[in-house]
């Protein structure tokens, strides 16, 4: 493909009427195209509550692949128009038929990136306004990760590459070598009038599927070899691969069928001739077209053949998952997530864990590795607070950890609040970012009493208790051996040494000590 191709911007009209010289336009570019992008854009659904309905589509893109007239299905003068039609001005009912007729259209191929969520929001849109059938398929469709898998798959010289889920802007720029801008497609879609600059990036969402086409096509044609085979028995199987096209009523009135059958004619018929009636260099070269005509078409129909899908709705894909949260059944009933994640924003009842169960009057803490740094803000106050006994636990293990040790599990992972049943009352979803904010969540909300004589009273590495009496410099120095090393500037300063019951580790009441109590007392207004 050319870099002019690409650069070109096409042009861009606006349908906001049926009744406009616009909406001729793209009715009878339709029926001269036999490749179009299909796109859609709705406004961003930005609540976390579950919606009763689809999001309704504001705007439908379609990019439409003209081939000239009396020529071959593609050639380098190609030319591409890109309708947005604007499903919130134009009446919805006189549009359904023209819509529906070119999704399932088998002379049309209909291109998209991931179309089926916007088929489903489309057919959603159209029956609330009275379009009860609404849409069920797309077909012949190809998705442009296909394409794009194919073109990996040439790169690689025949070797079989693992198939890649990538963005449209990342294909775009490996593909054509240019950058497809994501930053309005979660603009207000439903805001009119639209901006110069969201009609572009509309339209060039439709657009680019025409122009990876474009390359993927060219290098079919160019390879030749991926085709050749299926071209031995094209004359008996042309009819039989094809029938369903043939058959479909009105099919006269579109240039495709008309040049699919041309194509036919001179595959059976001109083509065994040819050498028998060549007298003259004009003769010679007119041949030549028509076998780069034929070559072009056996390229486009075996992509037909080989890559042409369809999209399929069901009636589960038309009713919206107002929660995707599966009720589990426990010893107690049945528990809904969605249930247990309101209880987490806002907990209601009896405090959220056994009071039993913890220390000195408090909870004893599980901190997840979402939240180990809670972990030490914790411990600083004077809070039992664990942490897991692997860096990357399974759930099935924070929760074993949790009961064993009878601990209230903190986590800001909702997906471990399913499992709340196994361990009721004991696990809450920690909604703050900043380990000052979450230290004071957790302290607010489980109504603990923070003291300042309780600052820096267990051990930030391991979470263990300090021995009771403090060591001399002397013990101190004796039991560093090996383990740690004291800095000699506190020999003389008469400094008393803490040392954890756990891990041995030694402190001491030094700048850093001293430091660490005046944050907390601040972040804790201890002093209020």
């Amino acid at each position: 493909m050319e870099p002019t191709d690409q650069e070109k911007a096409p042009p861009i009209h606006s349908v906001f009427s049926a009744d406009s010289p616009e909406f001729a336009l793209l009715s009878w570019a339709l029926t001269r195209s036999t490749v179009i992008g299909l796109d859609a854009e709705w406004k961003p659904i930005r609540s976390h509550q579950h919606q009763p309905t689809f999001p309704t589509v504001s705007l439908l893109q379609i990019a439409c692949l003209l081939a000239p007239e009396n020529e071959s299905t593609y050639r380098s003068s190609d030319v591409s128009l890109v309708f947005l039609l604007d499903l919130q001005a134009i009446q919805l009912p006189l549009v359904y038929e023209l819509l529906r007729e070119v999704f399932v259209s088998p002379n049309i191929v209909k291109l998209g990136f991931r179309f089926k969520q916007d088929l489903v929001y489309l057919s959603s849109t159209f029956c609330s306004q009275g379009c009860n059938a609404g849409f069920d398929r797309v077909e012949p469709f190809i998705d442009i990760t296909c394409i794009y898998n194919y073109l990996q798959q040439s790169k690689q010289l025949g070797r079989k590459v693992p198939k890649q889920t990538k963005s449209l802007a990342a294909i775009c720029k490996e593909v054509l070598g240019i950058s497809l801008s994501k930053e309005l497609q979660c603009s207000d879609w439903s805001q009119r009038p639209l901006t110069k600059e969201q009609k572009t990036y509309a339209a060039a969402d439709a657009h680019c599927l025409l122009d990876i086409f474009k390359v993927f096509r060219a290098k079919v044609v160019r390879e030749g070899n991926s085709f050749r085979n299926y071209n031995k028995n094209w004359s008996s199987n042309f009819d039989q691969g094809l029938k369903q096209i043939f058959e479909t009523q009105n099919s006269c009135n579109l240039v495709t069928r008309t040049r699919l059958c041309e194509a036919s004619d001179m595959i059976r018929t001109t083509i065994p001739q040819l050498h028998s009636t060549i007298q003259t260099n004009a003769e010679l070269d007119s041949i030549k077209s028509c076998e780069v005509t034929k070559q072009v078409d056996d390229a486009f129909l075996w992509i037909v053949s080989k890559y042409g899908d369809r999209i399929l709705l069901k009636d589960s894909d038309r009713r919206p998952k107002t929660s995707k949260k599966k009720v589990r059944k426990s010893s107690a009933g049945l528990i809904c997530k969605e249930k247990r994640a309101e209880i987490s924003d806002d907990w209601q009842g009896p405090p959220p864990w056994d009071l039993s169960l913890g220390g000195d009057g408090s909870p004893k803490f599980l901190c997840d590795v979402m939240v180990e740094g809670l972990a030490k803000h914790l411990r600083c106050v004077g809070l039992d607070a664990a942490i897991p006994y692997s860096k990357k636990p399974e759930t099935r293990d924070l929760i074993d950890q949790a009961a064993k040790e009878k601990r209230v599990l903190l986590t800001r992972d909702a997906k471990i609040l399913r499992h709340e049943y196994l361990i009721k009352n004991q696990i809450y979803r920690v909604k703050s970012l900043l380990k000052n904010e979450q230290l004071l969540e957790v302290i607010e909300t489980f109504q603990l009493k923070i003291s300042e004589d309780r600052l820096m009273s267990r051990c930030t590495k391991c979470n263990g208790k300090f021995i009771q009496k403090p060591l001399t410099t002397e013990e101190a120095v004796e039991a560093a051996k090996g383990f740690q090393v004291i800095p000699n500037c506190l020999f003389n300063k008469n400094i008393e040494f803490w040392q954890c019951m756990d891990c041995n580790q030694l402190y001491w009441e030094g700048t850093q000590y001293h430091n660490a109590v005046q944050k907390f007392i601040d972040v804790c207004k201890l002093n209020e």
